[in-house]
């Protein structure tokens, strides 16, 4: 797991754990499980528009907006990108 992506892992269970008023993580956290993944959904959209008609840089504007959001889900049903990457790693052997 990269620095980034555990550092922004650690900040939403941050959150999680001690909600801070006006924190948008928290504001999705306190939504629930189904208004996160509607996020999800939205922003994996928006990864194919940017893909097929937006360009490089936007791509990868939209790509890390969907990584945060998928890693707030995971959170949210107490799951950590690790177990992505071990189910990754299996799916290799």
């Amino acid at each position: 797991m990269s620095e980034t992506l555990r550092t922004l892992q650690e900040t939403i269970r941050e959150r999680q754990a001690h909600p801070r008023e006006g924190s948008y993580t928290c504001q999705l956290l306190a939504a629930g499980q189904t208004e996160i993944l509607k996020k999800v959904g939205e922003e994996a959209a928006e990864v194919v528009v940017a893909g097929a008609l937006e360009g490089k840089e936007r791509l990868v504007y939209e790509c890390a907006d969907l990584i945060y959001h998928l890693l707030v889900a995971l959170a949210s049903q107490g799951l950590s990108w690790e177990e992505v990457e071990a189910e990754l790693r299996r799916r290799f052997h």
